[in-house]
């Protein structure tokens, strides 16, 4: 991420990238069928992702990171999801610096003392009781969809202790990836490749400084570090959608481009209603997309001069909602389009309809933001269901 960086195609604006960003998406392409099969990533990929920079983008620059901007690093994720959903997926975590920011900060002295390249991964619901003692908090539990857990190097999960005044905040207790066990047992339909097993956690003591309670302020100061965590998740997981959408579109536009009938009718392109719809999702992916970084651009103005607006975090929970959602009818559309051929397992164009679908069933894409961004468009009290 240090070489001069590429230009996105749609709007002109840079992307954080390397030289051998295009060998590695070439790659990522290739062997997408073989993450399947072996429900994760693997290891040589997450190490190309370190060496692209993806996990120390939101690392703070005194502990040898980039602190890049929202919108730089979910173009970088955009991109990757663009060749895989689940490679996208587990690219997104390299956000979670933003949220590791909440841990002291002689913690993340020692969580980055041999480099800003690391790894997290975790399971934050249903929160498991924790006990505590006088070393910190005795861990116990199962966490599913532990998403990136076997390329992780530290592992978080959710918490709960009796009288701890979080504000009904989540606890997060941050351990290395050794001390639990992935139970593989992920049967989803898609995402297939991102690796969310159950995670194990079998009486583990986790020191109190080596946790944060998930959404509270950060120990550092920075604008990004302003920028809520909480919702930033959301948006890396939202981009993987647009991602997926715009190559299940570039697809059926090939495919349209070259694909006769076998009963002898016109070539797809020629067939008028292929025309509209076509066009009628171009659009909606390109409209989609504006509102996506228009929504950030705006939440990171107010990061970098203060505090942000509450009201601006509800409309860019609301832009990433509607990605999340509208991806997902993106591709709809293109397998239609595509009819049979989309229909093989093999087929990227069926991956794709399986991994938007998941995607867009994710907790942080619930009927409550769209409720809470309604409340606020019609000057309604808010309260929202998230921090």
């Amino acid at each position: 991420m240090n070489a001069p960086p590429e230009l996105d195609r749609q709007t002109g604006s840079t992307v954080p990238t390397t030289d051998n960003l295009s060998t590695l998406l070439a790659e990522i392409r290739a062997r997408r069928t073989e993450f399947v099969v072996a429900q994760k990533i693997p290891d040589d990929i997450i190490r190309d992702f370190k060496r692209l920079g993806v996990y120390r983008a939101m690392v703070p620059k005194r502990f040898g990171g980039e602190e890049r901007t929202p919108s730089e690093f979910c173009r970088l994720i955009e991109r990757i999801s663009e060749a895989d959903g689940s490679a996208g997926w587990v690219a997104s975590f390299g956000y979670a610096a933003c949220e590791l920011a909440a841990l002291p900060d002689e913690t993340l002295r020692k969580l980055y003392v041999n480099g800003p390249d690391v790894v997290y991964a975790g399971g934050l619901f249903p929160l498991q009781p924790a006990k505590r003692t006088t070393g910190g908090f005795v861990v116990r539990g199962v966490w599913p969809f532990g998403g990136g857990s076997p390329g992780a190097d530290i592992i978080g999960v959710g918490i709960t202790v009796e009288g701890d005044p979080t504000d009904d905040l989540p606890r997060v207790a941050v351990m290395p990836a050794d001390r639990v066990t992935i139970r593989q047992n992920c049967d989803v339909i898609g995402l297939q490749g991102t690796g969310s097993n159950e995670i194990v956690v079998r009486d583990v003591l986790v020191p109190e400084e080596w946790t944060l309670i998930r959404g509270d302020r950060a120990t550092l100061d920075a604008p990004i570090y302003r920028y809520p965590s909480v919702g930033f998740a959301a948006q890396v997981h939202a981009i993987v959608g647009i991602g997926i959408a715009r190559s299940a579109l570039d697809d059926v536009i090939t495919i349209a481009r070259s694909c006769a009938s076998i009963t002898g009718a016109a070539v797809m392109a020629e067939r008028s209603y292929i025309q509209l719809r076509i066009a009628r999702a171009e659009a909606m992916l390109r409209s989609v997309r504006s509102f996506f970084y228009e929504a950030t651009e705006e939440l990171w103005n107010e990061a970098l001069v203060g505090e942000v607006n509450p009201n601006t975090v509800i409309l860019m929970r609301l832009a990433a909602t509607n990605a999340a959602q509208c991806s997902a009818e993106i591709v709809g559309i293109a397998c239609g389009l595509a009819g049979v051929s989309s229909v093989y397992m093999t087929n990227n164009l069926a991956r794709a309809m399986c991994n938007s679908s998941v995607l867009a069933q994710h907790p942080d894409f619930s009927e409550g933001t769209l409720q809470s961004a309604g409340r606020l468009l019609l000057g309604l009290p808010v309260q929202p269901d998230f921090p």
